[in-house]
C-alpha cells in the first residue's frame, strides 16, 4: 500500500512538473517584427494598436523602420539577403512588386474578418487575381490642397477654384512675404501622383498604352506641363527658401506657424501631424482641389491604403495572422482610430470622425476626385524614383525635358526588371 502511495505521488509530482513546465512554455512568449516606413509605423494609430496588442497578449513586437527615403530599397534588401519581417507594412502601389509577393506572402481569402472589410478597402488589397494581399490597417483620407483659412480671410484672399486662380493666388501670397506651398522636396514626391491622377484616371486608353511602352511620358503634353509648373513654382519662390531641405517633420512647424499657407497632403494628416501647439489648429485649416497643371478644375486623390502582410516562409505566420486577427477585432480598432479623421476600412468601424475640411467640401470633391491612379497602376511607377528625378530638376542638374525624360528612364527601368510585356 506505501509502495502504491509513493508511486501515485511520484506520478502526480511528474504531471505537477509537467504542467508547470508547460506553463512556463506557454509564458514564453512570442516576439513578431513588423517592418514599415518610419512614419508610417509612428503614426498615433499604429503606436496604439501595438501597445494594445502587447498589453493584451505578453507577446512583444519588434518594429523595424527605415528612413521613408530609402525605405524601399533597404527592405528590398532585407528581403533579398533572408531578413524579411514576419508582417511587412506596404501601400498596394506598383513598388510592391519587387517583393515577389506570390513567393513571400500569404494570401488573407479566408481569414475570419475579410466580411467586416467595407468595399473599397477589399478591393484595395486584393491583386490582379483576386487574392487578398494584406489588412488594411490605415487612414482612408481625401489628398488635394489643404489651406489656410484663417490666413486668406485675414488677406482678403479666397480659394481657388481653377488653375488660373490658383497661380494668381500664390502671387498674390508671395508678394505679402508668405510662403504659398510647404513642398517638402527632402525625400517625398507623393504631390506628383496628384499631377498624374487626371491625366491617366481620365482617359485609360491612354493609361493603357503607356504600360504596353506604346507611348511614353514624354509624348503626353500634360506631363511636360505638370514638370513645367513645378519648375517655375519652385523658381518664383512659390515653396519657399528652404524646400530642399524641408522634410516630414517640416511640413507641420511650417503649417502650425503660418509661415507656409498651403500644402499638398490629407485630411488624416493635421489630426496625427500637425503642431497641437502651434499658433494654427486644424480648425484654421480647409480644403480645395490640388493644382499642378494637368486639370483645369483640380483633383482630389481618394485613399491609399497602408496593409500590413503576412510573410508566408515566416516561422511565426500563425502568430502573425493572429495580430491581424487581433487588429481586425472591432473592440481594439475602434480603440487605434478614436477620433481619427478617416473613411472607414471596416463596416465596424464606429470612433473615426469625419473631417469637417472634408464635408464642407464635398460638391468639389464629388465633381473632382479621381481614384489613385499614378503610385497604383502605372507599371514602373516609384515614388522613390520620381524623389530623385525631381531633385535633380530642382537642384538645376537637368531641365524640364530632361527631367521627364529621366521619369520615363526610371518608369521602362523598372518594368523591364519586373518582367513587364511590352518592356
Amino acid at each position: 500500500m506505501k509502495k502504491r502511495y509513493l508511486a501515485i505521488l511520484t506520478a502526480l509530482s511528474v504531471f505537477v512538473l509537467a504542467a508547470c513546465g508547460n506553463t512556463e512554455k506557454t509564458d514564453t512568449k512570442v516576439t513578431l517584427s513588423i517592418m514599415g516606413r518610419e512614419s508610417d509605423v509612428n503614426k498615433s494609430y499604429m503606436t496604439a494598436i501595438f501597445k494594445r496588442y502587447e498589453d493584451a497578449t505578453g507577446n512583444k513586437l519588434d518594429i523595424i523602420s527605415y528612413e521613408d527615403a530609402k525605405f524601399e530599397e533597404t527592405a528590398a534588401h532585407d528581403f533579398e539577403s533572408g531578413n524579411a519581417p514576419d508582417i511587412f507594412m506596404h501601400f498596394h502601389s506598383t513598388d510592391l512588386d519587387r517583393f515577389d509577393v506570390e513567393n513571400n506572402f500569404y494570401y488573407l481569402n479566408n481569414e475570419k474578418w475579410v466580411s467586416d472589410l467595407t468595399d473599397g478597402a477589399l478591393a484595395y488589397c486584393k491583386d490582379k487575381d483576386g487574392n487578398l494581399l494584406g489588412l488594411p490597417f490605415w487612414e482612408n483620407s481625401v489628398s488635394g490642397c489643404y489651406y489656410n483659412k484663417t490666413l486668406l480671410n485675414s488677406l482678403g484672399l479666397k480659394p481657388a477654384s481653377t488653375q488660373a486662380e490658383f497661380d494668381m493666388l500664390c502671387r498674390a501670397l508671395a508678394d505679402t512675404g508668405y510662403t504659398p506651398i510647404c513642398w517638402p522636396a527632402n525625400g517625398f514626391a507623393w504631390m506628383i501622383q496628384f499631377g498624374l491622377d487626371p491625366i491617366f484616371a481620365d482617359d485609360p486608353e491612354l493609361l493603357e498604352k503607356l504600360n504596353k511602352n506604346e507611348i511614353k511620358y514624354a509624348d503626353i503634353p500634360q506631363v511636360t506641363d505638370m514638370i513645367q509648373w513645378i519648375s517655375d513654382a519652385a523658381d518664383k519662390g512659390w515653396f519657399g527658401s528652404d524646400y530642399l531641405e524641408c522634410g516630414w517633420d517640416g511640413i507641420s512647424n511650417a503649417m502650425a506657424s503660418g509661415e507656409a499657407v498651403m500644402t499638398f497632403i490629407w485630411d488624416t494628416w493635421f489630426y496625427t501631424d500637425l503642431a497641437k501647439d502651434g499658433t494654427y489648429s486644424v480648425d484654421d485649416f480647409a480644403l480645395m482641389p490640388a493644382f499642378l497643371n494637368t486639370a483645369e478644375k483640380g483633383t482630389y486623390e481618394g485613399g491609399n491604403l497602408n496593409m500590413m502582410l503576412v510573410n508566408k516562409n515566416s516561422e511565426n505566420r500563425d502568430a502573425a495572422l493572429d495580430f491581424l486577427s487581433f487588429c481586425a477585432e472591432p473592440e481594439n480598432y475602434n480603440v487605434a482610430f478614436d477620433g481619427i479623421s478617416t473613411v472607414k476600412c471596416f463596416k465596424g468601424q464606429t470612433t473615426n470622425i469625419q473631417s469637417p475640411m472634408v464635408t464642407d467640401a464635398e460638391r468639389s470633391i464629388n465633381e473632382n476626385e479621381r481614384v489613385s491612379t499614378a503610385a497604383s497602376r502605372i507599371i514602373g511607377y516609384s515614388g522613390d524614383d520620381m524623389v530623385a528625378v525631381i531633385d535633380s530638376l530642382f537642384r538645376k542638374k537637368t531641365d524640364v525635358a530632361g527631367c521627364v525624360k529621366l521619369m520615363d528612364d526610371y518608369r521602362i527601368s523598372r518594368a523591364k526588371a519586373q518582367g513587364a510585356e511590352g518592356f
